[in-house]
């Protein structure tokens, strides 16, 4: 147990700090508010728990030690959120009373598998957590967890920076600027994967 903490802090920094999953929230959150975002909050949530738990039982390994698949995860992952950024790069005004577009549960869920940040902090916590003589399941389960409970918490300090940037929207056009800006910087995330 005397790791518990500095896993905590470490859940804590790595799901509040940017990335894929946050500028996504923020750009739906700030069309649809918490409601309309709540599917994908919790699709990244229980998507991501399931790649700590896979990665702890034996996933990581093969990826840890090939080079090859690590680059084409790479590679798949910077592909998708250059499409994502794209997507929202180029996406219009939200029409009032319609729900925002963007992931759902499943997609949200799904996207942690080719989500890099997801495979970076993933390869990072499960060795640096487990316990000696500790099973693979057991420190799956306990780093899933710790993630489980803080993801949703920092997840909704995004979707707060969104309905703030919403409220700000008055027109069709400061709406395009907004979705440009959260597009660019979603493709911008993806620089430090280029190497």
């Amino acid at each position: 147990m005397e790791t518990i903490l500095p896993l905590l802090g470490f859940a804590v920094a790595s799901s509040v700090t940017p990335g894929p999953n946050t500028l996504m929230v923020s750009a739906m959150a700030a069309a649809g508010g918490l409601r309309g975002t709540l599917p994908a909050l919790l699709g990244i949530s229980l998507g991501f728990m399931a790649l700590l738990l896979a990665a702890a039982l034996g996933l990581a390994a093969p990826l840890a030690a090939s080079p090859p698949l690590q680059g084409i995860l790479r590679y798949l992952g910077v592909a998708w959120l250059l499409y994502l950024a794209w997507k929202i790069g180029r996406a219009p005004a939200p029409v009032s009373g319609a729900a925002p577009r963007g992931f759902g549960f499943w997609g949200a869920a799904g996207f942690q598998w080719v989500n890099p940040k997801a495979w970076m902090v993933a390869l990072a916590a499960i060795p640096a957590f487990a316990q000696p003589g500790e099973g693979a399941l057991a420190t799956g389960l306990r780093v899933a967890l710790v993630f489980g409970a803080v993801s949703l918490p920092c997840l909704l300090v995004w979707v707060a920076v969104g309905r703030g940037a919403g409220r700000l929207l008055h027109t069709p056009r400061a709406w395009r600027r907004f979705n440009l800006a959260m597009g660019l910087l979603l493709a911008a995330s993806v620089l430090p994967l280029l190497r």
